[in-house]
């Protein structure tokens, strides 16, 4: 069974936005705290009566998330 529910987040054009490989979710939010908000609620949404052990899933998944940063171009030294 899989304890862990893994999310990416990056920034769109104009919201950061939240998606998962493991079930189907796409949420969005205007800010981090925002989103989490929005990502708390979805998978309670998209989970709700729904047999977690059918779908491969402990009673309380962990949702583990992974941010994609934009860094700016690093240049090499000649």
């Amino acid at each position: 069974m899989r304890r862990i529910i893994h999310v990416r987040i990056f920034r769109g054009d104009e919201y950061y936005v939240a998606e998962s490989s493991d079930i189907p979710l796409v949420t969005q939010g205007a800010t981090l705290d925002e989103l989490t908000q929005n990502l708390t609620e979805a998978i309670g949404l998209a989970l709700e009566g729904e047999d977690l052990a059918e779908l491969g899933f402990t009673e309380h998944p962990t949702i583990v998330a992974t941010m994609e940063i934009d860094t700016p171009p690093v240049h090499a030294k000649a």
